[in-house]
C-alpha cells in the first residue's frame, strides 16, 4: 500500500510510519505546507492530525484550534481526495470515545447516540466531515480510540513519574469508566482497517475489558509496586484544569470494540495488567 499520512509526529503516527514500513508498505508524511491537489498515487488515508486536547486550559482560543484542526482538516482532506484521479480506496480518521459524552455505566457499542458537550460535539462534527469521502465510493473508517497506553507519551507516560514516586492516586471518585487500549493494538487495529473491506463507518478502538479509574489506579501501584493513596478531589482538578477535567479526567465512557468482535479481531494485550506489564516490561 502507499500510504498519505497525517500526524505522523504524534504518539501514534510516530510509531504507524515505521510499523507499516517494516510490512512493506510505503508511508507518505503530510504536512499542512504540501498541495494538496497534487496528492495522487496513494491509495490508502491515515488520518490522524489534531490539536493535542491535553496541553493547556480549554480557552476559547484553544477550543477553536481543538475544533478547526480536526474538523475542518479532516473536511477539507476529504474533499480533496475525492478529487484525485484515481482517489484512495480507504480513508481511515481518527476520532475518540468521547465522543458518547459522560455516560456513567452505560455499556456503549458503536450504534449508541452521541453525547453531550464539547468533546462529544467535536468528535461527532469529526465524523461527520468524512462524509464528502463516503459520498464519492471511498470507505470511510472512523476509529474512535480509547485513552491509548504507551510509556513514551499520553496519558500513561505522564503518570508513571509521580506513581513510581509513591504519589499516585484515583481521580475524583474513582468511579468513572475509562476506556483503553494498548498502543500495540491500536496499531494493529489501523492495519486491520486499511486491508479489509468489513470495517467502514465508526469502530471503537478499544480493548474488551473497561476498567474504572480506581481499578486502573489499583492495577497500575501494583505493576509499579508502590502505594496508591493520593487520590485528587474532583474539585481540585476542575480548578487547576477548568472544562478539561470533567471532558478528560472524570468523564465516564464504558465502551465495547463490538465491530472488532465481529470481525473476530484478537486483541495482542486485552487485559489491563498483562498490557502494564508488557508496556513497562515489569515482573
Amino acid at each position: 500500500m502507499n500510504v498519505l499520512l497525517t500526524g505522523s509526529h504524534g504518539l501514534v503516527g510516530s510509531a504507524l510510519t515505521p510499523a507499516l514500513t517494516a510490512n512493506g508498505h510505503k508511508v507518505t508524511p503530510l504536512s499542512h505546507s504540501q498541495p494538496w491537489p497534487e496528492l495522487a498515487g496513494h491509495d490508502t488515508v491515515v488520518h490522524l492530525a489534531g490539536e493535542n486536547i491535553a496541553a493547556g486550559r480549554w480557552t476559547p482560543q484553544k477550543k477553536a484550534r481543538i475544533r478547526d484542526s480536526r474538523v475542518e482538516m479532516t473536511r477539507q482532506l476529504c474533499e480533496t481526495v475525492t478529487k484525485l484521479s484515481p482517489p484512495p480506496r480507504v480513508v481511515v480518521s481518527a476520532s475518540a470515545v468521547g465522543f458518547y459524552g459522560n455516560r456513567s455505566d452505560e455499556v456503549l457499542r458503536e450504534e449508541s447516540a452521541p453525547g453531550a458537550g464539547f468533546l462529544a460535539e467535536v468528535c461527532r462534527d469529526w465524523e461527520a466531515a468524512t462524509k464528502p469521502a463516503a459520498d464519492a465510493g471511498i470507505r470511510v473508517v472512523n476509529l474512535r480510540f480509547g485513552v491509548i497506553l504507551s510509556p513514551e507519551n499520553g496519558a500513561l507516560a505522564k503518570l508513571l513519574m509521580p506513581f513510581k514516586l509513591g504519589l499516585g492516586g484515583g481521580l475524583g471518585d474513582g468511579r468513572q469508566w475509562m476506556s483503553w487500549i494498548a498502543l500495540d493494538d491500536a496499531l494493529s487495529v489501523i492495519g486491520r482497517a486499511l486491508a479489509d473491506d468489513a470495517l467502514r463507518g465508526p469502530v471503537n478502538v478499544v480493548a474488551p475489558e473497561p476498567v474504572t479509574n480506581r481499578d486502573f489506579t489499583r492495577t497500575l501501584a501494583r505493576v509499579l509496586r508502590r502505594p496508591a493513596i493520593f487520590p485528587v478531589p474532583a474539585f481540585a482538578l476542575q480548578l487547576a484544569l477548568g472544562e478539561m477535567a470533567d471532558a478528560l479526567l472524570l468523564s465516564s465512557q464504558r465502551t465495547e470494540p463490538a465491530k472488532l468482535a465481529l470481525i473476530g479481531y484478537r486483541f495482542r494485550l486485552p487485559t489491563l495488567e498483562g498490557s502494564l506489564r508488557h508496556l513497562l516490561n515489569s515482573r
